[in-house]
Order: structure tokens, then sequence, then C-alpha cells
């Protein structure tokens, strides 16, 4: 039955490949089938409509939340200018130097990424400076990279995806803050790299593609924000310091962060009507990943069910390298895998393989933490179906495609860091 089981993961995965089915939909009719050929009742203890449907929906609640306070935030540095005037900020810094201008962008998108992930991290750091930085010459494909790559140094203490690794593999936040701190100087130092390198390699071009701007979408044409004061610019760090200097708990950390930005930039009799206007915003921005997080839980409920476990667990001991060397040489050759929703794709099946590595015992927890969260900083910056890659590739003017070429080999080498400290610490 295991043999079948993988059959239908299989299936899954070309179902969303081709995109047969939206991921969302296809995990939940992968978990329901798994459930049914692991000899899951319909209803009562281990039942698909109980345990697999009922309680899985909601497993990951906490993750949610942390998403929609994220993006809440999120909208609050857009509609206050905080995240507008950390980019202009940046580039007047920089001048007409194109990697002074990138590095300071580059900088911004990291912060930006520490409060929320995905497109609306690209657009707050995006829309200023990649029309700032393809002004002073950086090449376009260069200019996509580098928001992209900003983001990826933010990855790792953006609060919300601590509190879906620590719900998902079942681990105390101290774990997955401190493995997140072990693998952010990896992607500093590849994010540093692919500006420094790529500026250089391909020269400066002063060209401006005006077909990328008539094609901007209308909702992101908005009449210029005056500066937001000093202050409030350090909006994007009031959550991180409390969660990671005090280890506040993440969600009272973001509620923190939104209080902080609508206090520093809000007169009283405007609050009521910002908060209000930007929560209904960041739910708008949060429905796509609650929905996926939704299916991510079903999954793993399904993949958790006994029945799931005894099929698997042979399978998946036999197949699975058990030396360390051997775990990161497999496990980075198998980085692709996370790209165009892959089967490694943590967002997708794979929360469900980590699931099973987990549950038949293959690797500790802590170990499938150090896999998952390398393959995310691949997923994040060059797989061409992720809404940030195709929405900073089709601004800047260039396709997804050209900026997972420039971006992969950067953004691998990190993989192959965390799989190594993974390796090291936890094999």
């Amino acid at each position: 039955m295991g043999v079948v089981i993988l059959l239908v993961m299989a299936a899954g995965v070309a179902a969303m490949l081709s995109r047969k089915l939206p991921t969302a939909f296809a995990l939940v009719l992968l978990a329901v089938v798994i459930a049914f050929l692991a000899g899951a009742p319909l209803t009562g203890k281990n039942s698909v409509l109980d345990t697999v449907l009922q309680e899985g929906a909601p497993a990951l609640a906490a993750t949610m939340i942390a998403i929609l306070l994220g993006s809440w935030l999120g909208k609050l540095l857009e509609e206050t200018g905080i995240a507008g005037t950390l980019v202009r900020k940046i580039v007047e810094f920089g001048g007409d130097r194109p990697v002074f201008v990138a590095l300071g962008v580059l900088a911004v998108s990291a912060l930006v990424g520490t409060v929320t992930g995905s497109a609306p991290a690209a657009m707050l750091a995006g829309l200023i400076g990649i029309p700032a930085m393809i002004a002073v010459g950086v090449p376009k494909v260069t200019a996509a990279g580098t928001i992209l790559m900003g983001i990826a140094v933010g990855i790792p203490f953006e609060l919300p995806v601590w509190q879906f690794f620590s719900t998902a593999l079942d681990l105390p936040i101290p774990t997955v803050r401190g493995f997140m701190v072990k693998l952010f100087p990896f992607a500093l130092v590849a994010a540093l790299a692919y500006v420094l390198i790529e500026s250089r390699r391909r020269g400066v071009e002063h060209t401006w593609s005006l077909r990328s701007v008539q094609n901007r979408p209308r909702a992101h044409e908005r009449k210029p924000l005056g500066d937001a004061p000093w202050y409030a610019l350090l909006t994007p760090v009031i959550p991180l310091v409390l969660a990671l200097g005090f280890e506040l708990a993440i969600i009272p950390s973001l509620l923190a962060g939104v209080l902080y930005a609508l206090v520093t930039t809000t007169r009283p009799r405007d609050m009521n009507r910002r908060l209000l206007r930007t929560l209904y915003g960041g739910f708008e921005v949060a429905a796509p990943p609650i929905t996926l997080f939704v299916a991510i839980g079903i999954l793993l409920a399904a993949v958790n069910l006994p029945g799931s476990v005894d099929a698997l667990e042979p399978l998946v001991k036999a197949v699975s390298p058990q030396n360390a060397i051997l775990f990161v040489l497999v496990f980075t050759v198998l980085v692709p895998l996370c790209l165009y929703r892959g089967p490694l794709n943590v967002f997708g099946l794979g929360a469900g393989i980590a699931g099973v590595l987990i549950a038949t015992g293959v690797y500790p927890a802590v170990a499938v933490l150090g896999m998952t969260t390398s393959y995310n900083q691949v997923f994040g910056v060059a797989d061409p179906t992720s809404t940030q890659t195709v929405w900073a590739a089709q601004y800047a003017g260039v396709s997804p495609q050209q900026v997972m070429v420039r971006t992969l080999p950067y953004v691998w080498a990190v993989a192959l860091g965390g799989l190594c400290v993974t390796a090291a610490s936890y094999l």
C-alpha cells in the first residue's frame, strides 16, 4: 500500500505542475485519498472526516493568524509610506552609484522580508526600488533578483515562517529560531555576492523598459506619499527585536509592530479608520496563503495517520540516506525538486513529505526543519511560479525564468550551507 500512496503523491505533483488543479485543492484531495488508502474509517478516531478534515483544517491556525498580522503590518508599511520612505532614502544615499543603490534596496528588501513574505514584500520594496535601480544602470534581471535575494535574507527572521515550521513540525519556537539564526549568514552572503557579482559581470545598462511601466497594474498606481517620520522607519525591526531579543511570543510581537506603525504615523482621529482599512486589506493579502495552510494542515493530518505511517515507513527508510555526507549530497542534488511547485516545496507536497519523514522516524524533526528551511530559501527566490518572483520579474520587464537562471546558483549555495549545518548538528 505504501507504493500506491507514493504513486498517488506523484499524481498529485503532476496535477499541480500541469495546473490541472490549484495547489490547495490538490493537497486536500490528495489527503483524502491517502487517508482512505491507509484504511481510515469515514468517521470516528483516526478517520477521514473527524481527524483529517475536521482536526487537520485548523491545525496551523497559529500560523494563519501570524500570516494575517504580518499582512496587516505590511499594508500599514505601504499606506503610511514607511516602506516607500525607506527605499527613497536608500536611493538618495546611493546617488548614481549602481552597486550602492542595489545594496541599499537589498537591505530594505531584507527588512520588509522579516515582516511579510511573497508578493506583498516584493511590491513594498520593488515599486520604488526596481525603477530606481534600473534608472542608475542596474540590469533589469539583476534588479528583480536583488529584490528577491533581499527578501530571502529576511526570511530566516520572518515571524510567520517561524510559526509555520514550529506548528507543522511540532517543534518549539526557540528550536526554530536557533536554526534560522544559523541559516541567516548563508542567505546574507549569497545576497551580497549576487549583487556584487551580477552587477559587475553584466555591467551598467542605462535603459528602462517603457513597456513594463505601461503594463504596471492599476492597483499599484498611487499618489506619492510624503516621507514617514524617522522614528516610524524602525517599524520593521520592532517585532524582530521583541521576538528575537526579548523572546516574546510571535503574535504579540507582530501586534506590537502594528501598534507602533499606527501610533508613529497616524493622528488619533484617523487611527480607527486606518486600522480597519489596513486590516481588511491584510485579509485580502493573507487569503491565498491561509487557504494553502488549511490544505497543508489537512495533508499533514493524513500522512500522520497510523495506517499511513505503517505503509510508508519501510519504503521511506529504504531510500533515505542516513550517512551525514550522503544526506548533504543527495538533498543538495534534489534542490530543483522544490521549484515549479515540485514535491519538495514545503508549501505544497513537501509539507507532507516532511511529515512522513518525522512520523516514520527517519530523521529527527529538527533535521527535517533544517532541510525544509534550506529548500524554502530556494523556493522563495528562484521558483518561476512563486508570486514574488513573477511580480518582480514582470515589473522589471523580464521573464521569471530569466530571474531563476540568474538567482538559482546563489540560493542553491544557501541550501547547501543549510544542509551542511543540519548534517553537522543533528545527524
